[in-house]
């Protein structure tokens, strides 16, 4: 457990204080921000001030993780040597600080906020291949340094509206940015890894929502980590980079629900709020049961909260532990409270996961009927899956367990989550016993299929 916080980097005691915050709470790692600007390419900002933090760190076991953004939306897309830059940036940033072992290649690159272009003027998704090939080159540089530094690609937002069009925020979901960065990778023929741990920020959708409060495919948040496992396993599988079957981590690098300002400590905050957010109380409980949640989930290294205490402005950002004006919050002791009883160590039983082979949430509403006459106004049923998908559907003539010589048939896709008619033809049927059936296949991975068969219909001709 930890926070994603530079507060310390500001303090005039090395971050001393903070540190004593943290170690009281029983958090023990913190994420700090080097930005990469690729107007002073080898500049590492705020270098005085880490170099006065590192040891203050250490001292009291706190482990650094370093993020490292690109200034702007286009500082690795904007010019053709900014990859080869960017790279240099990190050897010369794990040889400076060579203590700090973890380090985050750029920061949600499926948003246009960090990342331009998302998409290309054919609205095709564009950031997952441009940010593969900064991944592999970013990669092999800070190996090239040294071979235990642990590499975390990704750092994803766990919303993205894969719209080209949207207004302001044409963005990639997790689950397409994994598909279309495991695609680069394969044609690049590399035969090196990309990473060695996945950075994801499971936000909740609205502040409002409770823990186990999800996304739809291709979103994730906290409880939908199976999916992301899913799309890493379809878009690795088979190659040198391993996915969490074959022993790849996750670290969910930042979270956080923002709470509403309690009155006796307004006077430390300013502006206004922009957005709903939840009770101290209910964070509270929420930060405690993500905790114990985690827990049980054996591929993630660590949770970190996005800040230890609030930023006094309203129109930012309020989810810390502590508020603008130092108190604790409920959450404080909520979380200090439940790693003092199990130390973070899972008290249930820890949630195994295995790929699937199947096509999520498929699934078919045939007709009841099981007598017809030969012609009907439409042959037809409701089809449904989790995720997105293609499907071929017949009606065939039932042959014992098998199908028969197939009669009427219809191609297509299902949109995730909407049910969708499958309609045939209106054609006259020769009496007999026939089935609807129907394959899906999985959008991301062909060779995740499920197919579904009716019980048997009798058709008959009226006289």
């Amino acid at each position: 457990m930890g926070v994603a916080d530079d507060r310390p980097l500001g303090s005039m005691d090395g971050g001393a204080a903070f540190f004593a915050v943290m170690n009281d709470i029983g958090l023990r790692e913190v994420r700090l921000t080097v930005i990469w600007d690729p107007a002073h390419p080898t500049t590492i900002e705020n270098q005085a001030r880490i170099e006065a933090l590192v040891p203050v760190a250490t001292l009291r076991g706190i482990r650094i993780v370093f993020s490292v953004p690109p200034a702007r939306a286009r500082s690795i897309t904007g010019s053709p040597g900014a990859p080869q830059r960017y790279a240099a940036f990190l050897q010369q940033l794990a040889r400076t600080f060579p203590t700090v072992r973890d380090f985050i290649v750029g920061n949600e690159p499926n948003q246009p906020r960090f990342w331009q272009p998302q998409f290309d003027a054919r609205g095709h998704a564009v950031s997952p291949a441009a940010y593969e090939a900064l991944l592999a080159r970013s990669y092999d540089a800070l190996k090239a340094v040294d071979p235990v530094i642990t590499v975390l690609g990704g750092g994803l937002s766990p919303r993205g509206n894969d719209n080209p069009s949207a207004p302001g925020n044409n963005s990639v979901s997790p689950v397409r940015f994994i598909q279309g960065l495991g695609a680069a990778y394969r044609a690049s023929g590399r035969k090196a890894p990309l990473m060695d741990e996945l950075a994801f920020h499971p936000y909740p959708r609205k502040d409002t929502d409770g823990l186990k409060v999800g996304y739809q495919w291709p979103n994730a948040g906290v409880t939908n980590l199976g999916r992301l496992k899913q799309a890493f396993w379809d878009a690795f599988r088979g190659t040198p980079q391993k996915t969490f079957e074959r022993g790849l981590r996750m670290r969910l690098d930042e979270i956080g629900w923002q709470v509403a300002v309690v009155p006796q400590a307004r006077g430390s905050y300013s502006g206004a709020e922009n957005i709903r957010p939840t009770t101290e109380a209910a964070q509270a409980a929420i930060y405690s049961g993500l905790v114990r949640y985690i827990a049980c989930e054996p591929s993630v290294d660590s949770i970190l909260f996005f800040g230890l205490q609030d930023e006094p402005v309203l129109e930012r950002w309020q989810a810390g532990l502590v508020r603008a004006d130092g108190s604790p919050r409920p959450s404080y002791r909520a979380v200090r409270a439940t790693l003092a009883r199990g130390g973070g160590d899972c008290r249930g039983r820890m949630r195994r996961w295995r790929h699937s082979s199947k096509v999520d949430g498929a699934g078919a509403v045939f007709p009841r009927s099981r007598r017809l006459p030969g012609r009907v106004d439409s042959w037809s049923f409701l089809a449904s899956t989790g995720e997105d998908a293609v499907f071929e559907a017949g009606v065939y003539r039932a042959a014992g367990s098998r199908l028969g010589s197939r009669v009427l048939g219809e191609t297509g896709r299902l949109d995730a989550n909407l049910a969708r008619v499958v309609r045939f033809p209106s054609r006259r049927l020769s009496p007999g016993r026939y089935v609807y059936s129907i394959r899906f296949r999985a959008a991301t991975n062909k060779t995740r299929t499920r197919q579904l068969t009716s019980r048997p219909f009798v058709v008959f001709h009226s006289r």
